[in-house]
């Protein structure tokens, strides 16, 4: 996906179009919550080897593939206003393998 490094674009504090320069942010998809919470279950002792406990129940599946897997993640822009220097993010992120900007 090819993209301009200067767009004209509507700046929301300048309230006008100007001239907006492209960057693309770096996305962490790490969150603490969810190894934190199977932390708390093991400790409450409803973590994986006690029975009937559906999925908890049954050993870690590693032979399978993940099913349903994204083979992309969304494009996160940010836009940097030539005239006040303010950022503003992208509403809605395209599923894209490789940015360029042009």
């Amino acid at each position: 996906m090819k993209i301009p490094k200067t767009l004209k674009r509507y700046c929301k504090f300048c309230k006008k179009h100007t001239e907006q320069k492209v960057a693309q942010n770096k996305k962490h998809n790490k969150s603490s919550l969810t190894r934190g919470s199977k932390y708390r279950a093991r400790l409450r002792g409803r973590g994986r080897g006690v029975g009937n406990w559906g999925k908890y129940s049954k050993p870690a599946i590693t032979k399978w593939k993940r099913t349903g897997a994204k083979t992309s993640k969304k494009t996160d822009l940010r836009y940097t206003c030539a005239v006040c220097k303010k950022t503003t993010s992208q509403a809605q992120g395209i599923r894209a393998k490789k940015v360029e900007f042009v």
